[in-house]
């Protein structure tokens, strides 16, 4: 598997974050723009095996999330698999997968994981 980074290309903190670890299309990650082309079921089922579920790869900060009112329903893991492949908004991003690790969300301890990981 190669290296990914799901990402949104209009969204100014992805772009801050990917030019900060220095993240490019190049030959060590492949860049999926989620609005261009939804998230794959399989790379998905593969980004929630390495999470330990697809509620930890769920934007909870979508505006579409409110509209839903998604808030007050209990969601199951099926649920939040099937919102992330039926709209790019809820996949928190961006998200990097690599062969043996995920980093999920642009939160400062993620990204300070995955800049140890690639100093590895």
């Amino acid at each position: 598997m190669e290296n990914k980074c799901f990402y949104l290309s209009t969204c100014d903190t992805c772009k801050r974050i990917m030019k900060e670890v220095n993240i490019k299309d190049d030959d060590s990650f492949e860049l999926h723009d989620v609005k261009k082309a939804t998230i794959s079921e399989s790379d998905l089922e593969a980004l929630a095996k390495m999470s330990g579920s697809y509620e930890s790869l769920f934007n909870r900060r979508s505006r579409k999330y409110r509209s839903m009112n998604l808030k007050e329903k209990q969601l199951s893991e099926a649920d939040y698999k099937s919102l992330i492949l039926s709209e790019y908004t809820f996949l928190k991003r961006p998200t990097f997968m690599t062969k043996d690790k995920v980093f999920v969300g642009n939160g400062k301890k993620t990204i300070a994981s995955f800049k140890v990981w690639q100093a590895e």
